[in-house]
């Protein structure tokens, strides 16, 4: 590593300090699959995440921790949502990532990681979608318009190029506004067809991204998809058949779906095994669509290493520009 602090000060990045960085799509999806692999080598390690929540569900909150092998890097991620129970306005959320370098042992910095999350997310979906999506995908509906629906366009088409038809479902009249002006920003030359129906839209997606929030009244059923279809979950907006009657089952993780993803189990809250992890599905140890028809549904829980990968790169472009106060912590 080279740039960075050189003795115990801490970098502070602020939210201000991040969103001044000039990053592309093609940067962000190049970091992330980079991350991935080395995961898949056994050169990086990914725990389990560990999970609070309150009876009454109002709150939940998670710690992630992780180290990247390549960039030799340890990080400590946290989580924190207030309000579930309430509408998106009402809520509240604080997200950190900090970085220790892993040959010298003096930290790097300590950042709001609420805009690489919304980076990450979307990336490793396009990713997904990239790897697992039938052959010759042409058409793509997401469910949502919060902040990872509106950058899931973007990065589909960044990564799938040859996708012609891009379809929105969304019930807030300015997220629909925010994802159209998100991906003309980037493509000026295509636009996005709103749709009112996700249920029917989703009949005619080859690729299907579900990002809503969980007071979502759309839960499109298996039936709803067409042969071939990728369905890739990441906040709500499908319903639990698109999983238990999927023909094939890839996760981000099959340890972090049995923590997150249980509100898509069964009556019996069982959920299905995976057929594949998707580190191992880039590395080709292990294998993605076996067939142009089957219906792939992809969970999409994040991986702490792909935060610190792209985390360490918001690090190396800040500090790079002096952005950041500098923090006598252990002093």
């Amino acid at each position: 590593m080279t740039d960075l602090p050189s003795d115990r000060r801490l970098r502070v990045l602020s939210t201000g300090d991040l969103a001044g960085i000039d990053i592309t799509l093609t940067d962000v999806l190049k970091t992330v699959e980079g991350a991935y692999r080395t995961l898949a080598d056994g050169l990086s390690d990914n725990p389990r995440k560990l999970t609070v929540k309150p009876g009454d569900g109002h709150s939940v909150a998670y710690a992630m921790l992780g180290r990247d092998g390549t960039r030799e890097v340890v990080a400590v991620k946290t989580s924190y949502k207030h309000g579930l129970d309430k509408g998106r306005e009402e809520q509240h959320y604080y997200t950190t990532l900090t970085l220790y370098d892993d040959v010298t042992g003096l930290p790097v910095a300590m950042m709001d990681c609420s805009r690489i999350g919304s980076l990450r997310t979307p990336a490793v979906s396009a990713l997904l979608a990239r790897e697992l999506a039938a052959p010759g995908a042409r058409t793509a509906l997401v469910i949502g318009t919060g902040t990872q629906g509106r950058l899931a366009l973007p990065f589909l088409v960044t990564a799938l190029p040859g996708l012609e038809r891009l379809m929105v479902s969304g019930t807030h009249p300015d997220g629909l506004a925010a994802v159209q002006r998100e991906l003309r920003a980037r493509f000026p030359d295509r636009d996005v067809e709103v749709v009112s129906d996700a249920r029917a839209a989703a009949g005619e997606a080859d690729v299907v991204v579900a990002t809503a929030g969980g007071h979502t009244p759309t839960a499109v059923e298996a039936d709803r998809l067409r042969d071939g279809a990728l369905s890739v979950l990441v906040g709500h907006g499908l319903a639990p058949s698109t999983l238990h009657r999927a023909d094939r089952v890839i996760a981000t993780s099959e340890a972090q779906m049995n923590v997150t993803g249980l509100d898509m189990a069964d009556a019996d809250g069982e959920l299905p095994a995976v057929d594949a992890e998707f580190p191992a599905v880039l590395a080709g140890s292990a294998p993605g669509r076996t067939s142009p028809t089957e219906r792939i549904f992809a969970y999409n829980s994040g991986l702490v290493v792909t935060d610190i990968a792209l985390g360490h790169r918001f690090a190396q472009l800040a500090l790079a520009a002096g952005l950041g106060t500098e923090v006598a912590l252990w002093q």
